[in-house]
C-alpha cells in the first residue's frame, strides 16, 4: 500500500478516527458521569478543550453528566473577604458563613463558567445543584476522628428524574457539589462522593474522576487496568494514600452498586477524556466491575 509523505499526517488522523469507531458504536446511548476537578479547573486553555470534548461526546450519542467541586476557587474567595480556611483532620470546616460563600462560588461562578464554555462550543448545558428538584438529599458527617466539620455532608438519596429528563432532551447537566439535608439546610459535599453516588443511582456506564495524577501507581508501576476484586486489595496498600485513597474508595462503591467502569486519569492532559474513551490503551487507570471489557 502506497502512502505519500504529503498525506501522512492526514492518514494518521484518519487512523485515529477508525480506532475510535468501535468505541463510539459501543458507547452510543450510554450515560457517563465525569468529575471535573484538579488543575483542569484553573487552566483556561484546558477548560476550553474539556468543553469541546464534552460537546463531541454528546454529538456522537453519549450522555455526559458533569460534576464539579471547586476547593481552590473557594479558598481564593475566602481570602478575598478576609476569611481563613480552617481544616479538621484534613477536611475543610464549613461554618454558616463559609457555606454561604461556598454555595455562591460553586453554584454561581464555577458552575456558570463551565456551562458557558460548553454552550459556546455548540453544546446545550444546564447548571444545577443537588438542591434542584431535590436531586439529592444529604446528611452531615464528622471527620474520621469524630470531630465536627460544620455543614459538610454526604449523599444519602438521589432522585434522578431531573437528570433523566435533561439527558433525554439532549441537554448536558452540570452539577455543583451542593446538597441539602432533610431540613433544607445547604451542605458542602465532596465532588468525588457526588459523582460516584450519581453514577450509581442513574446506572451510569462509566464514571470518570479527573485529577492531577496519571492514575494509580503501586510499587512504582502504573496500573493501567484491573478489576473490582483487585481494587479492594489495593485499597489497603501503603501506596494508596492522600487524595487517591478516597477516590479508590468511592470507585469501589460505585462499581459495587452497578457502574461498569471507573476511570481515574490526569485531567491536565489535553483531550484526556477522548484519549481514555476512544483509544485502545487509554491514558489512565481503568477499574472494571467484572472482566476487562
Amino acid at each position: 500500500m502506497v502512502q505519500s509523505d504529503k498525506h501522512s499526517d492526514k492518514i494518521s488522523k484518519a487512523r485515529i478516527l477508525v480506532e475510535a469507531l468501535p468505541y463510539i458504536k459501543k458507547f452510543k446511548g450510554k450515560t457517563v458521569v465525569i468529575k471535573f476537578g484538579g488543575s483542569l479547573m484553573v487552566d483556561s486553555d484546558l477548560k476550553k478543550q474539556f468543553a469541546k470534548d464534552i460537546v463531541l461526546l454528546r454529538y456522537v450519542g453519549i450522555n455526559p453528566i458533569i460534576v464539579h467541586g471547586g476547593g481552590k476557587e473557594i479558598s481564593r474567595w475566602m481570602k478575598k473577604v478576609g476569611k481563613d480556611a480552617v481544616f479538621v483532620d484534613g477536611l475543610r470546616y464549613t461554618d454558616d458563613e463559609t457555606m454561604e460563600l461556598t454555595e455562591m462560588v460553586l453554584s454561581g461562578k464555577v458552575n456558570n463558567d463551565i456551562v458557558s464554555l460548553i454552550n459556546q462550543n455548540g453544546g446545550h448545558a444546564v447548571g444545577i445543584s443537588g438542591k434542584s428538584a431535590n436531586l439529592f438529599r444529604a446528611e452531615r458527617i464528622k471527620s474520621k476522628q469524630e470531630k465536627d466539620l460544620g455543614r459538610v455532608g454526604k449523599i444519602v438519596e438521589v432522585d434522578q428524574r431531573l437528570l433523566d429528563s435533561l439527558c433525554s432532551e439532549g441537554y448536558i447537566p452540570v452539577v455543583s457539589s451542593i446538597g441539602a439535608d432533610e431540613n433544607g439546610d445547604a451542605l458542602n459535599l465532596n465532588a468525588d462522593n457526588v459523582a460516584a453516588s450519581l453514577a450509581h443511582y442513574i446506572n451510569a456506564f462509566k464514571l470518570f474522576l479527573l485529577t492531577d495524577v496519571d492514575g494509580l501507581i503501586i510499587n512504582g508501576e502504573f496500573q493501567n487496568r484491573f478489576n473490582l476484586e483487585k481494587a479492594k486489595q489495593f485499597l489497603i496498600h501503603p501506596d494508596v494514600k492522600d487524595g487517591m485513597l478516597p477516590k479508590l474508595d468511592y470507585s469501589i462503591h460505585a462499581l459495587e452498586e452497578g457502574v461498569d467502569h471507573v476511570h481515574i486519569l490526569n485531567g491536565s492532559i489535553e483531550h484526556a477524556i477522548l484519549l481514555e474513551m476512544f483509544t485502545d490503551d487509554g491514558i489512565g487507570t481503568m477499574i472494571c466491575r467484572e472482566n476487562f471489557s
